[in-house]
């Protein structure tokens, strides 16, 4: 199949102009195909040769103008045109495969009740699975799509659907659309509807879900209203289709996707188990960010790949921004969560080699498979970091102001990043085009330290820059009080580089915090007094967010080689146990886990590690013995099983259907320890089995393929291997579940043979299955656990494999770098 380039792209979009699609689907035709048959009408500005794309399991017929097109000269996934002036009108039938791997249109039939459903995900250049199109997102049309479905399915659009007397669905014509924003999402929905501002809201799940939906329907409406109010008040364009459908869907790749008026989300996302807040609070962000593409990549849409930040850095912003103000009753600083989770997400991945600009040159991007893999923390978190210091620096006016001059200039059409700057510019006086090239068009992170000289009462504070971003900051001076708090003395905001060094007076500050309210994007280190009472006082800094900046800080000098990971440890062993914020709980006992238990430790260090995050959790657990903080001690519960080094206490949990002291088992936990059970070689296939038949739902089926797959037997491995890669069963879901158990820390003797095997295994699975199940087999097929040179240089001859996939390869340098990482820090 050939990929899109930059250049086929724009020097199709000089030839047509496109205006209309009429797309009729049958999805009665059986479970592996499906028909489509699509009409496009569109005008050729001049004579001269193009292409319309489409990847058919058959193509039947291809009328330009209702003359035949000559059907075997499909090339791949192109099919020639030769045009003249003026008016077309081209006709294509096909039979279309349903997917198991989450593109295109991906089909699931649900193990509780048999039921199917089906829904499109056409990001990038799947459309062209699903019906025949001028891929790409600088040609919009109206789009009018007609659906056969079984009986008893709802079918679900981009614009209202009702159903004609013939037993079709028609969808209502949308606005002018990009091919990849199309969606439909069909079978027998579980269906909550209200009205708002005029308009009509829904969200829908598959049936087996209907009482967890029912359950946070409430919660999920009232963040939906309430962000859309909000953004009413932010944005002067108002909310541009004819009606707002949220599908919770099963399978799904990515968090969600925000396509017009039906946002589908990953079906996850209606908990069926007890979640924290935190984690609800993902949730409301999620809509709130889908929500945010309505105006920013919907209404106005990027007009090449390479702007793929735009999209998305506005939204990440805007969506913890936005709940944050929104939603403040349910979720009081969303922003906590974003520097302990998301801006990790950012720092990691513009440390590795394939870091690239929030805003790659052109050049960058010349196809669609280049441009596949700028989805990473770059485009999302470093982005959303970037415009929040834009804002700290630009005023949130005068952001906003640019942001409606752009949409009023662009509605229903493509801009560029020139256009962005250039309608941010119009709305201040501030130098917009030199800000976005120091922050936009530049790689890697800064690091911020303090130095301060002086004596008595008058001292002077100086910013250390290793880096070339200016940065608007607030530095954090704190005193230590009789009682051991560090007080917050003031804050003192800063332009680095400064004209001037800061003028303090009074004592020399014991705790000085660059960045305190994680305004920009940056690491940061202490002086040396500041660093003595920030690793011993830090459960006693006031504000949470200033902890989250100070773990952030400390969590970068373990990865870049400054502080042991078992020093880290003990901090958080002398600091976990008094936090109060959940965020901060749940991030730091993530990366101990994770990262320092997993990676960061040598391997007869392990178990200390483990032991020490066990103290934590167990310490958690007594201090929420009175039931007060029900998501910290599930966070606590949760870090006990994770960190279970013997079976016993985990064992009587699972036999007994509760936690002593609570809460009891619902089926995340069940799964969750008998998982770490089969790990540990304390259970078996009986007991994976029976709890299998106890929960037969598709989160069970996911649960007791990892369970299989993290048995440490042999046996056990090969079977689980083979599914991966010998045969192509498995679905996306399935094949992640799978990965997840096979690699273990406690099994890297066990599997050691496959270390080798997984290069060459990766390369087919990807040539054979496409870039999502390429991604995932990178992702979490990855022998992550063989730390050491061997593993290292092995990955690394693999990388000049031309065979690769891009998106196989750019997984695949990340984890060698991430490999790298953790090899250097048990040896520094």
């Amino acid at each position: 199949m050939s990929v899109l380039t930059r250049d086929e792209a724009q020097t199709r979009a000089q030839l047509l102009d496109v205006h209309h699609y009429r797309v009729d689907l049958d999805l009665t035709t059986g479970d592996e195909t499906f028909q489509s048959r699509s009409v496009i009408r569109f005008t050729a500005r001049a004579a001269g040769d193009t292409f319309v794309e489409l990847k058919p399991e058959t193509l039947h017929s291809a009328l330009l103008d209702d003359e035949p097109l000559d059907i075997t000269a499909l090339d791949g996934n192109r099919l020639p045109l030769r045009l003249t002036e003026g008016d077309h009108t081209l006709r294509i039938s096909t039979t279309m495969r349903y997917s198991r791997t989450g593109e295109g249109m991906h089909r699931f039939t649900d193990p509780t009740d048999g039921e199917s459903y089906v829904y499109t995900q056409l990001f990038m250049e799947d459309v062209q699975r699903v019906f025949a199109a001028f891929d790409q997102p600088d040609l919009k049309a109206v789009f009018e799509l007609s659906v056969t479905a079984p009986e008893g399915w709802t079918v679900l659009s981009n614009g209202i659907t009702e159903q004609q007397p013939d037993g079709r669905w028609q969808a209502a014509p949308t606005p002018l659309l990009s091919t990849y924003f199309v969606c439909v999402a069909a079978g027998p929905w579980h269906t909550i509807r209200t009205e708002h501002a005029g308009l009509r809201f829904g969200i829908h799940c598959r049936r087996s879900l209907a009482a967890h939906l029912d359950a946070d329907a409430d919660e999920i409406l009232a963040v939906t209203k309430a962000c859309y109010d909000r953004y009413h008040e932010k944005f002067d364009e108002p909310y541009p289709f004819d009606s707002y459908d949220q599908a919770f869907v099963p399978e799904f790749n990515a968090g969600a996707m925000e396509n017009p008026g039906l946002v589908t989300f990953r079906d996850e996302f209606v908990f069926r188990s007890a979640v924290t807040v935190t984690e609800r609070q993902t949730r409301a962000m999620v809509v709130a960010h889908e929500m945010a593409h309505m105006w920013f990549g919907d209404l106005v849409t990027l007009r090449w790949w390479d702007d793929i930040w735009l999209n998305e850095s506005f939204a990440e912003y805007m969506g913890y921004q936005t709940v944050n103000e929104a939603c403040s009753d349910l979720f009081p600083d969303t922003w906590i969560d974003f520097g302990v989770t998301r801006k990790a997400w950012g720092y990691e991945a513009d440390q590795r080699p394939s870091t690239h600009p929030v805003a790659p040159d052109p050049e960058a991007v010349p196809d669609t498979a280049s441009a596949l893999l700028n989805f990473d923390g770059i485009s999302y978190a470093k982005g959303a970091s970037a415009l929040r210091q834009l804002v700290a620096w630009l005023g949130e006016k005068d952001f906003l102001a640019g942001i409606n001059i752009h949409f009023k200039r662009h509605k229903f059409g493509n801009a560029t990043l020139a256009d962005f700057i250039d309608n941010l510019a119009a709305a201040t006086d501030r130098d917009v085009h030199a800000w976005a090239e120091q922050w936009l068009r530049t790689t890697g992170v800064d690091t911020l330290t303090p130095r301060l000289d002086g004596e008595g009462s008058q001292w002077r504070l100086h910013v250390d820059r290793d880096g070339s971003r200016p940065h608007r900051i607030q530095a954090g001076i704190y005193d230590r009080r009789p009682d051991g708090e560090l007080a917050l003395r003031e804050r003192r905001e800063l332009d680095v580089p400064q004209e001037a060094p800061a003028e303090l007076t009074g004592p020399r500050p014991d705790l000085v915090v660059l960045n305190d309210g994680d305004l920009t994007y940056t690491k940061l280190r202490f002086d040396e007094v500041s660093e003595e009472s920030a690793l011993r006082g830090l459960s006693r800094i006031p504000d949470a967010l200033t902890r989250a900046v100070v773990w952030n800080a400390m969590r970068d000098m373990v990865r870049d080689g400054d502080l042991a990971p078992a020093d880290y440890l003990e901090f958080a062993l002398a600091h976990l146990p008094h936090e109060t914020e959940l965020a901060l709980v749940q991030g730091v006992l993530g990366f101990a886990r994770t990262q320092i238990a997993d990676r960061y430790v040598a391997e007869d260090e392990r178990p200390a590690a483990l032991a020490a995050i066990g103290e934590i959790a167990r310490a958690l657990l007594r201090r929420t013995e009175d039931g007060e903080a029900p998501g910290l001690r599930l966070t606590a519960v949760r870090a006990c099983i994770d960190s279970a080094t013997t079976p016993d206490k985990i064992a009587s949990w699972l036999d007994e259907g509760t936690v002593h002291g609570g809460p009891e088992l619902d089926p995340e936990l069940r799964w969750r320890i008998l998982a770490r059970l089969a790990v540990l070689g304390a259970t078996d296939e009986t007991v994976i089995a029976a709890e299998r038949e106890r929960d037969p739902s598709a989160t069970g089926q996911e649960g007791a393929a990892r369970c299989r797959a993290s048995l440490p037997t042999p046996e056990a491995k090969a079977a689980a291997w083979s599914s991966l890669f010998d045969s192509d069963d498995l679905s996306n879901y399935l094949f992640t579940a799978t990965a997840q158990g096979f690699w273990q820390p406690e099994q890297a003797e066990l599997v050691r043979e496959y270390v080798p095997r997984f290069y060459e295994a990766a390369v087919a699975l990807g040539d054979r299955r496409g870039p999502a199940m390429a991604e995932a087999a990178g992702r979490y097929a990855f022998p992550a656990y063989a730390i050491d040179a061997e593993s290292l240089a092995l990955g690394r001859s693999h990388l000049a494999d031309d065979a690769m996939i891009p998106a196989l390869h750019r997984k695949l340098v990340d984890q060698l770098d991430d490999l790298n990482r953790a090899l250097r820090i048990r040896t520094t």
